[in-house]
């Protein structure tokens, strides 16, 4: 199936019923007086999150969408009824923004959730309630109020613990392939991902974390460039990334280059993804000489300047990657840890 992260909609929350003029009509009351009910509310439109969605391919096609109206009043003071709501599922991960003002309405993070997106127009008032001592027989009636109508961006961004990124063919489809049950395609040409795929990776009994391989991005992917920036965003939910090096491209490009590449297209397109922690993943050291293999990937690091942790491994034969599974799961165990006194004292 293909993935689908952004669909652009259009939603109308129901419009409020009329209020309606009538008077009594009973035998024996010679002066009947003004009965006429109020309209019923329109009804709203709501996004709820379902675990069963994972693309946004249904709004691809059907693009909009309509609350129920609320009926109008009768007399003998009968109210018209509320509109039905409109309830349309999205995936979990979703962003929903206002497409006109790029306002971010609110994000859906859990099965269920569910965010109101269009409010039902007000129900029009019956002229019963402009009965007064001064005004006995009111014929004037108020209708309903227009429901709203708004353009939704919807945005779907994959949630993962953790991210992968690189230049294409670093190799990432590989690892994740290695690390977890995820069979993304894999060739020896660039951008074999096309959409992200997610891998669940199991270190121990009731200890795994997932994995996201995201397309491999190119200079010039925070303007649009290759792949561009519509997997860019993708990253912005995970709280690790690791950046995958091809220490032996089969073009001779410097693997230092390349990292410097991947740094400045995530610094451009946002500060707070630029400064994420992210972790330096040396890779395919199979295609190295076993004499030569720790002094390359030292003189790589150095010449980056590295400071933080960094593996050497080799996804296509496993090596190492066992060791940054359990690297892994510490981290974000430790994160965890963090995350759970704030919550508590709050």
């Amino acid at each position: 199936m293909k993935f689908v992260d952004e669909a652009r909609i259009q939603i109308k929350a129901g419009d409020g019923g009329n209020g309606f003029v009538s008077f009594r009509r009973e035998k024996y009351i010679e002066y009947g007086g003004p009965d006429g009910g109020d309209g019923g509310d329109g009804g709203c439109v709501y996004l709820v999150g379902s675990k069963d969605l994972s693309t946004l391919v249904d709004y691809r096609h059907s693009r909009h969408f309509e609350a129920g109206r609320g009926k109008n009043g009768a007399s003998r003071n009968m109210t018209g009824h509320r509109g039905e709501d409109k309830e349309l599922e999205v995936p979990i991960g979703t962003a929903v923004y206002d497409d006109e003002t790029d306002e971010l309405i609110g994000d859906i993070t859990e099965d269920g959730g569910r965010i109101l997106v269009a409010q039902g127009g007000f129900h029009g008032l019956g002229n019963l309630r402009y009965k007064s001592s001064v005004n006995r027989a009111p014929r004037q009636a108020k209708p309903g109020s227009p429901g709203e109508l708004r353009q939704l961006r919807l945005e779907m961004r994959v949630l993962a613990d953790v991210g992968l990124l690189g230049l294409p063919n670093a190799g990432k489809s590989t690892l994740i392939s290695s690390m977890s049950s995820a069979r993304p395609k894999i060739a020896d040409y660039p951008f074999t991902t096309l959409y992200p795929n997610l891998g669940v990776v199991k270190v121990a009994n009731y200890k795994s974390f997932v994995i996201a391989d995201i397309p491999g991005l190119i200079e010039g992917a925070a303007e649009g460039a290759g792949l561009g920036v519509r997997f860019l965003k993708h990253l912005s939910r995970t709280s690790l990334l690791l950046h995958i090096v091809d220490v032996a491209p089969v073009d001779e490009s410097d693997p230092v280059e390349s990292v410097r590449v991947i740094e400045n297209e995530l610094v451009k397109y946002s500060d707070e993804l630029g400064l994420r922690e992210r972790w330096l993943v040396l890779n395919k050291i199979d295609l190295l000489p076993n004499d030569e293999t720790e002094a390359h990937c030292q003189q790589i690091i150095d010449k980056l300047d590295w400071k933080g942790p960094a593996f050497i491994i080799s996804a296509a034969t496993s090596v190492g990657t066992k060791d940054l599974g359990y690297k892994i799961m510490q981290y974000i165990d430790e994160q965890a840890m963090i995350v759970e006194p704030s919550s508590h004292n709050s």
